[in-house]
């Protein structure tokens, strides 16, 4: 397996004084992602729960929606000359009866850490078929447990403590209680790794939960959250307009910049018992 972090030597300058010291890295390595044997999707992740991004990345897909979908998920050998195993390429064995992605929202085979959606043939393409709608999730909370929601997702992240470069996807229940964090280089695949999580535990959907992101909401962060059955997205950034209008569109609550007590709130403000003055 893969490791998580890695050491490099940096010269140091501080106040014109320069030192060589070990500092510790975030690992970033390519996954390409199989399903039957067909390569799907290649993405910069950091090591480590790669069976939850798998997972979770076809969630985000519309091709799973339950464990019973996924027969295998395994990581492929003989991927070097050698025959060895780089644990950078895993084929995920669909169950019988579950149909394939489709072609149409295929990805052209890269997606960098930093943006999921690049690769997209169109943007009508992301918008597949919402299994479990939220708008009429009855989630509820306050702005007061919001508030405390980035100090948990960063006292939880323990590879950031080490490296400061990773993100990170929590999800929380309506009081604000942590169930499950992931770390990785990427946002979109901090947050497969979380509903991977769910979905391979049989929690799909994820109604009456709150999803804490690390840095900006993209659309395809809100895709992802609905996908799911999340009901509410918060990040500690801001939203893109168009993660704005999916939000709207589609019913879940989207919040931004959420430092402490202060907040922005896009869509559907009712969850938090407010309403525009």
């Amino acid at each position: 397996m893969g490791r998580m972090t890695s050491r490099r030597r940096v010269l140091r300058v501080r106040d014109g004084v320069h030192t060589t010291r070990p500092d510790t890295l975030t690992v970033e390595e390519p996954l390409e992602i199989r399903v039957g044997g067909q390569a799907l999707s290649v993405t910069m992740r950091t090591p480590g729960d790669d069976f939850d991004l798998a997972a979770g990345f076809l969630v985000g897909e519309g091709v799973v929606r339950a464990p019973a979908d996924i027969r295998a998920i395994r990581y492929c050998a003989g991927a070097t000359a050698d025959g060895g195993n780089t644990y950078n390429v895993l084929d995920v064995v669909l169950a019988d009866g579950v149909a394939p992605p489709d072609a149409s929202v295929a990805r052209n085979f890269y997606t960098t850490s930093s943006c999921g959606l690049c690769g997209k043939a169109s943007l009508d393409a992301v918008r597949t078929t919402v299994t479990w709608p939220v708008a009429a999730d009855p989630f509820a909370t306050d702005p007061a447990a919001l508030a405390g929601l980035p100090d948990e997702l960063r006292a939880a992240q323990r590879v950031f403590d080490r490296t400061g470069g990773l993100h990170a996807a929590g999800l929380f229940d309506a009081d604000g209680k942590l169930l499950c964090l992931r770390e990785d280089v990427g946002r979109h695949n901090a947050v497969d790794k979380v509903v991977g999580w769910a979905t391979r535990a049989g929690n799909l959907p994820l109604a009456g939960t709150a999803l804490m992101v690390s840095g900006r909401a993209s659309f395809e962060l809100v895709q992802k959250a609905v996908l799911a059955g999340i009901p509410l997205l918060a990040a500690v950034s801001a939203p893109s307009s168009l993660a704005v209008d999916l939000a709207a569109e589609l019913g879940l609550t989207l919040v931004g910049f959420l430092r402490g007590t202060s907040m922005n709130v896009y869509t559907r403000p009712d969850r938090l018992g407010l309403q525009p003055s």
